[in-house]
């Protein structure tokens, strides 16, 4: 029961305290372009979570066992990008062997989901904040739901945000931006004026 709630709590913290999107901009390109259709947004969270949730389990054993080094940190991000890497070959390989009917339909997000900031950023966050695998997984829950959120967030204002009422000079990446940063700062609500978790 209490490997459940550490899941269940980091992956609450993932989603609306430390979102990937809202409090730490990454993925925010990769943001812009599932919000023009819903099945991009679909799609793209599909992988997020995906990657995320299954590179947690390696990192987490990677990070337990050599932290400890005194040049860790520096090599950190090429290791997290080499597993983050093989998670991506394999899969793709068994998704293009066994089912390559879906492998048609994913392709298009598969390398959009799997090599972007939120990513990378999520398994970075994980380092920091996760002390077992229950959060190391749970946060990895957290991100991809967390994009999920946002994305629909962009999704349901997309058409509002670039109809004719919006002046021409703004409409399309400029609103977005400052949309994004208005719900950052509501998110930022959740954590108060103290600081970050």
């Amino acid at each position: 029961m209490n490997w459940f709630l550490s899941l269940l709590n980091s992956a609450l913290i993932g989603i609306f305290i430390q979102n990937a999107i809202f409090d730490r901009a990454l993925g925010t390109n990769i943001l812009m372009y599932a919000a023009h259709k819903k099945a991009n947004t679909i799609g793209l969270f599909i992988g997020i979570i995906y990657v995320t949730t299954l590179s947690s389990i390696p990192i987490y054993f990677i990070d337990m066992n050599f932290s400890h080094l005194e040049y860790y940190n520096i090599i950190m991000p090429l290791v997290y990008i080499l597993v983050v890497s093989v998670i991506y070959i394999l899969s793709l390989v068994v998704i293009w062997r066994f089912f390559p009917k879906l492998f048609r339909y994913i392709k298009k997000y598969v390398h959009l989901s799997v090599f972007n900031c939120a990513v990378l950023g999520a398994l970075f966050l994980q380092h920091v904040m996760g002390a077992s695998l229950a959060q190391y997984i749970g946060y990895g829950i957290g991100t991809g739901v967390g994009f999920l959120l946002a994305s629909y967030l962009l999704y349901a204002a997309n058409e509002r945000l670039n109809s004719e009422l919006v002046p021409e000079a703004f409409r399309g990446m400029p609103i977005m931006t400052v949309y994004v940063g208005a719900i950052s700062l509501a998110f930022s609500a959740f954590l108060g004026y103290g600081g970050t978790v």
